[in-house]
């Protein structure tokens, strides 16, 4: 009883002082759940029943404390920081990724980088080996036949070069650094025209290729690299790979990889594979290559929303990005980051879920679907 006493003497406290705190607090905290608190009070004074205004004070203080414990819990779930490398300049090309160079061998790589999370086909006819922890230290790593690194990629805080270019470094200056991008890559007898973009430039030095991508929202700065080896780009005979089921998979696996890896960089939590949306993008895909159109509505005049629901596919909300043409899933990865919208479903919150789906039409352009979901 005293307990009791005390915790009412407690709610009355805090209803006879709220003109001092109500407005500073609720400009941090939607208050409005403490209306039936001052009606029960009011009424308390007025001889209604003690026992119905308790039990409504009661009621909402479950909801206080609810509300507390999921805050606390929300800071309980933050993503932990992973510590990242010290990075040395490269000694035998012009830049290197998490003290990676083109050239070091596999050892060298599973060093500093640990075993690798998963490794799916490129367009390139070789693997990305992707190594993360818990998607911060973001890297993929392509392997000659001698097991030297042929490609290296990253979208993290992990660039170091002789010139001084970094992750976060402006456009102008890499430009300034390392002069003009090249405008054309010549393949044996072929010579193609590279799309000009503002979103990335492609170096050519030696005997590396170095593509070098920029965020648009964030004042052209660079936010992902890759280097490629001439040998290895000497062997893509053309801008597009053929379009089998293992690219098809491989191409799906690196969207997953990649949208995560930028989720978590930009501070949110990493979001999980959904099989069952997946077939719904990819079927998307399919029909979207196969009848030759692009657009989020199919043929029929359904959205997304209509074939996900065909599909059995439960969710409280959604959402999907669609790509077409890009040559690679980092081509379309780093395209969708620079469109504003498909960059706000990438980095929305309160996303969980994610399936991909990819196809390739009779000219092997790809088509990239992607869906999201708040399950």
């Amino acid at each position: 009883m005293k307990r009791l006493f005390l915790f009412i003497l407690f709610i009355a406290a805090l209803y006879f002082t709220k003109p001092y705190w109500e407005e500073p607090v609720s400009q941090y905290i939607d208050i409005s759940f403490l209306e039936p608190v001052d009606e029960k009070i009011d009424a308390l004074l007025t001889k209604e029943s003690l026992d119905t205004a308790i039990h409504y004070i009661s009621n909402t203080t479950d909801k206080v404390v609810s509300f507390l414990t999921s805050k606390t819990a929300e800071k309980e779930e933050s993503i932990p920081t992973v510590e990242k490398p010290v990075l040395d300049k490269p000694v035998k090309t012009g830049f290197s990724i998490h003290n990676i160079e083109l050239g070091s061998p596999e050892d060298k790589v599973t060093a500093e980088l640990g075993q690798p999370k998963n490794h799916s086909m490129n367009e390139y006819g070789t693997e990305w080996f992707t190594y993360h922890d818990g998607y911060q230290n973001f890297v993929m790593v392509s392997f000659d036949e001698k097991r030297n690194v042929n490609a290296i990629y990253t979208n993290d805080d992990l660039i170091s070069s002789t010139a001084g270019i970094k992750y976060g470094s402006l456009k102008s200056a890499v430009r300034e650094t390392l002069g003009e991008p090249i405008k054309e890559i010549r393949k044996g007898l072929n010579i193609y025209i590279l799309q000009e973009s503002e979103g990335f430039d492609v170096f050519k030095s030696g005997e590396t290729y170095t593509y070098v991508f920029y965020d648009l929202h964030q004042n052209e700065k660079v936010t992902a690299i890759q280097l490629i080896s001439d040998s290895l780009e000497k062997r893509k005979t053309g801008i597009y790979a053929g379009g089998n089921t293992q690219l098809r998979n491989g191409f799906e696996q690196q969207l997953f990889d990649l949208t995560n890896a930028a989720r978590v960089r930009h501070g949110l939590s990493s979001l999980k594979w959904e099989s069952n949306v997946a077939i719904t993008a990819r079927k998307h895909s399919i029909d979207m290559a196969e009848n030759d159109y692009f657009s989020h509505d199919n043929k029929q005049g359904k959205s997304p929303f209509d074939r996900m629901a065909d599909d059995g596919v439960k969710f409280r909300g959604a959402g999907e990005n669609l790509a077409y043409g890009q040559s690679s899933s980092i081509f379309a990865h780093e395209g969708l980051m620079n469109s504003e919208g498909h960059r706000e479903n990438i980095l929305l919150d309160s996303y969980s879920h994610l399936g991909t789906g990819v196809s390739f039409n009779e000219k092997l352009q790809p088509y990239y679907t992607e869906n999201f979901l708040l399950k």
